[in-house]
């Protein structure tokens, strides 16, 4: 039975607030955790197909708001259980909810409500294929990701969460030319700041920074939300942080506070910014706010390292534990932890694990950031003629990072390769002389043993 006029109202008050939300969300995060369902526009082209299929971004929503917008669209869904257009909404709800809270017990969940979408409105259901695609970015299953983004945009090719779920895939399976043709394709459909964001990432990792900054700034130019602008700058500041413009940073991050007070990702690239500049104290306060209400494995790490800067080694190894147990309790709700869990354990943990998990990512895709773990992996088991390979794949696309460069620089150094050792570890502390709170003293120490040995 149809509702009652009155809360056919309130469904449709609950689907524009939700969606609305939603649709302030698509990029504050991971890059590859985007998604989204429901943003309207006039009736014609793409965005006729937009409104259809309830197609808007998801990510940069407040987790009050979002638990409120679930709340109400799970009594709207008891009450119209076929509604396969709000199953495909409350799916992608849940995967955001698991994204912005770090609790991965969201996703079974979230899998259950896309395919009771699918069920209900098997054909066109690009709503609910766009939200498959993000669950299994979410759960870092990247093929499956590709897979149901490109079903989704058979139905529809304006799907915008399709569309960036696409990007996102393309990268972290390494296929980085492939990503920068969707990207740029994306842009000639759908742009915008979802968009964007994207194309500069996939610029930087192909060596671009300068190019990615100017993407940054255009999208930063037509910012239209406080969202909008606090995800840009705080972006344009990671930006900075990984070439070492510290201050710079710190102005970007700011920018972002102003416009979205308490900003996660922006108080997390502060405290980062700050630990570079050897103010320890306000990274420590900043980090602990953003695993308090966000504890995944790398703000946890990062915090760890901070304290174990500090010489409290205690307080490091408890969030190294945390660590471990967010990676089992991840695993248990389908998530694909390895890479997590290799660059974890081969500097905190146990390097046969690091190795056996390196080898595990490796084999399901190959990227920058799994070629540095699996050669950083070896390094930590004496395996160094075999990490050397992987360590100077991990800037094959023309990537430059700090922590990289300081991995090959050791692995180098161990071979007996000297020069290039030198070569790599000052490059990585020119890059972004604080890129990690124990990386980079460390990298200046090898460095200094490497000017001592001129072999």
């Amino acid at each position: 039975m149809d509702a009652p006029p009155l809360g056919r109202l309130r469904t449709a008050v609950l689907f524009t607030a939700l969606a609305l939300g939603l649709a302030l969300a698509l990029t504050a995060g991971a890059l590859v955790l985007g998604g989204s369902p429901g943003r309207a526009g006039d009736r014609t082209g793409p965005a006729a197909a937009a409104a259809r299929t309830g197609d808007a971004p998801l990510d940069r929503l407040a987790a009050g708001d979002l638990a409120g917008g679930i709340a109400g669209l799970q009594k709207h869904l008891r009450a119209q259980p076929e509604d396969s257009s709000g199953w495909a909404v409350l799916g992608a709800a849940y995967v955001e909810q698991a994204r912005t809270s770090g609790d991965p017990t969201r996703y079974p969940q979230a899998e259950a409500a896309l395919a009771r979408s699918l069920r209900i409105t098997p054909d066109g259901n690009d709503a609910a294929l766009a939200g498959q695609a993000a669950l299994a970015a979410a759960r870092h299953d990247f093929r499956t990701a590709l897979s149901a983004a490109d079903r989704a945009l058979r139905t529809n090719p304006w799907n915008e969460r399709a569309l960036a779920v696409r990007v996102d895939a393309l990268v972290e399976l390494g296929r980085y030319d492939a990503a920068l043709a969707a990207a740029e394709h994306a842009d000639t459909l759908r742009p915008g700041i979802p968009v964007f964001t994207r194309l500069a990432y996939v610029r930087e990792l192909r060596g671009d920074a300068a190019g990615a900054r100017r993407v940054l700034t255009r999208a930063l130019d037509s910012a239209s939300t406080p969202g909008d602008t606090a995800y840009v700058a705080t972006a344009l500041g990671q930006l900075a942080w990984s070439q070492g413009h510290y201050a710079e940073a710190l102005g970007q991050y700011a920018t972002a506070l102003r416009a979205s007070p308490g900003y996660l990702p922006a108080v997390e690239g502060r405290g980062r910014a700050y630990a570079a500049r050897g103010d320890r104290a306000r990274a420590v306060r900043d980090l602990a706010e953003v695993v308090r209400r966000y504890p995944l494995p790398a703000q946890l790490a990062e915090l760890g390292e901070l304290y174990e800067a500090a010489g409290q080694p205690g307080r490091a190894r408890e969030q190294f534990a945390v660590v471990g147990t967010w990676i089992a309790l991840a695993k248990a709700n389908g998530v694909a932890t390895d890479l997590d869990a290799a660059l974890v354990a081969a500097d905190h943990g146990d390097a046969r694990e690091a190795l056996r998990a390196a080898r595990a990512e490796w084999a399901r895709r190959q990227t920058v950031h799994t070629a540095d773990a699996l050669a950083w992996a070896l390094h930590v088991n004496g395996r160094d003629r075999e990490a050397l390979p992987y360590a100077e794949r991990s800037s094959a696309p023309g990537y430059r990072n700090a922590a990289f460069l300081y991995h090959r620089g050791v692995i180098e150094a161990a071979l007996g390769k000297q020069p290039a050792a030198r070569a790599s570890l000052a490059a990585a502390l020119r890059l972004n002389p604080g890129f990690s709170p124990t990386g980079a003293p460390a990298a200046r120490a090898a460095l200094a043993r490497t000017e001592g040995d001129p072999s």
